[in-house]
């Protein structure tokens, strides 16, 4: 009789339930392994083998077949181990299938039988869960990640032979599994208590950076900063991290699963409580941002889902790795295709890009003459389309500070605790306005969406009217200027967009040409 035992894998951040079915055939003794396994899939049958056998049982001396189905999807990674070696011992007879029916099994084996941690545990125990599973066991390491779903036992175990001893089919060799709790309120506290490096209140000057850093935090939008080198770009987008609000459970979860395919989770802290700031260098690939391989992992841009990306000295980068951002920045995720599968991430994140004016730096400055002639200005700038400045909402210039700004001691600025307070503030207006609709922040108004929330009185659409001739706006750069006006109104706490917003609006919209900066 065959034996089958449930178990799951991950594609992007989806889970598909896969069922491990074993049986014995009388002949040649081998282990054989179908079901389109990957190298580390097929890999398992030595690791099997040892850990069943240092364990202290016997392996079956007979021809041991494992098909993976359903055979269409690929099969990755070695979480595979453990239901396989339950699968061998149930046909054996040493466990009793009938008790495991509704369990999954996840787990990589070492030799001599103890469990491994595996990735993609959260999004896989989430899918089983939504399948009606009751109860699933896991390596003790990533106990925690798992009991993070709730609805589903979770039970942990150190070792094959601890599993075995749960199901065994001798009553005297029984020994229950401990089951994991916990509190994911308790994870998403910690947040309060972080502490950041840099703040608001220890940067001179800049007043209007600042507020344009609140206006992007409160309402998820884009912002480039362009100053010359010194002007404080880079501490600016270092003190972004410390403004950003708390993490929604649903936006932790989400998070949480994309660091757990990546691998990328610690067993003490296994739910990710704040919002990320991925700093990437110029020298990154396109495949590095956006993710791929041949098995397609999260890029930084799906690392950076639900937080910033920040690209220092944004012109350095390659025009083609600039491009790939367009589709992610206007649909919030990412599609990687291949020959054989077709990965889809969720990339909803903020981008903060930084530049200088020209190649040396000082194209405008006040103190230092610029040294660059037309030609190198123009194709320095150029480096940055005219459809991706379009979907950066923000554009705002960082200049030099004067000498009473840098000499100023006396003058104490906003600390970040007081910005990130109005910046929360503005969040719980949004989540309450689009509680039931399928968007958080003011960034992810969609055109229907637009027509309903950002609804303009008459003097507001005849200044809007002078700002789409004058400027001449893009439709995506009307819809951002009619978003960015919703969050300073959130940040006013106006219910409805009047003119100053819209002004304002303008203001943080310098609409840069890659031949005009």
């Amino acid at each position: 009789m065959v034996s089958q035992i449930t178990t799951a894998t991950v594609i992007g951040i989806e889970s598909y339930k896969i069922l491990v079915e074993v049986d014995l055939v009388q002949s040649i003794p081998a282990v054989v392994i179908v079901g389109l396994p990957d190298v580390a899939v097929s890999e398992a049958k030595e690791r099997v083998r040892s850990a069943i056998k240092n364990s202290g049982y016997s392996f079956p001396n007979q021809k041991v077949v494992v098909n993976l189905a359903p055979a269409d999807i690929k099969k990755v990674g070695t979480n595979y181990d453990l239901p396989i070696a339950i699968g061998i011992l149930a046909r054996d007879g040493v466990v009793n299938e009938e008790e495991m029916k509704n369990t999954a099994f996840l787990g990589e084996l070492s030799l001599d039988g103890s469990l491994r941690a595996v990735n993609g545990i959260l999004p896989i125990v989430s899918g089983l869960k939504d399948l009606n599973v009751e109860q699933v066991v896991v390596p003790k390491e990533n106990a925690k990640e798992a009991a993070l779903i709730p609805g589903i036992k979770v039970l942990s175990a150190e070792t094959l032979r601890d599993v075995v001893c749960h199901f065994s089919t001798e009553k005297e060799e029984r020994k229950e599994l401990e089951t994991c709790e916990v509190d994911i309120e308790d994870y998403l506290n910690e947040y309060t208590t972080t502490k950041y490096e840099f703040d608001f209140k220890d940067i001179k000057g800049q007043i209007k950076a600042k507020k344009a850093l609140e206006i992007a935090a409160a309402g998820g939008h884009n912002i480039l900063m362009m100053g010359p080198p010194g002007s404080g770009k880079t501490l600016l987008a270092k003190s972004f991290a410390s403004i950003l609000p708390p993490l929604e459970l649903e936006e932790a979860i989400e998070l949480t699963k994309i660091y757990s395919v990546a691998g990328m989770l610690q067993p003490d802290s296994p739910l990710i409580n704040k919002r990320p700031f991925r700093t990437v260098h110029h020298t990154a690939s396109s495949i590095g941002i956006i993710g791929g391989g041949s098995n397609p992992k999260p890029g930084e841009i799906t690392l950076a889902h639900r937080g910033v990306l920040f690209l220092d000295e944004m012109v350095e980068f390659p025009r083609q790795v600039l491009e790939v951002l367009r589709q992610p920045l206007e649909d919030g995720e990412v599609v990687i295709s291949r020959a054989q599968s077709r990965v889809r991430y969720p990339a909803d994140f903020m981008l903060l890009g930084a530049m200088n004016p020209c190649p040396c730096g000082y194209l405008g400055d006040s103190k230092k003459q610029c040294t660059c002639n037309d030609f190198q200005i123009q194709r320095y700038r150029s480096r940055l389309s005219g459809p991706l400045l379009d979907r950066i909402d923000i554009q705002i210039e960082v200049p030099r500070l004067s000498t009473e700004e840098l000499l100023n001691t006396n003058t104490k600025s906003e600390s970040s605790a007081q910005i990130r307070e109005r910046v929360i503030k503005a969040r719980k207006i949004q989540i309450e306005r689009y509680k039931d609709y399928p968007i958080l922040t003011n960034s992810q108004l969609t055109a229907e969406y637009i027509k309903i929330f950002c609804k303009l009185d008459e003097k507001s659409e005849n200044l809007l009217r002078n700002a789409i001739s004058k400027f001449s706006l893009s439709g995506r750069s009307y819809d951002r200027l009619l978003k960015l006006a919703r969050t300073i109104a959130d940040l006013d706490s106006c219910e409805n967009i009047e003119s100053s917003h819209i002004a304002q609006a303008l203001q943080y919209r310098n609409f840069v040409e890659n031949n005009d900066i």
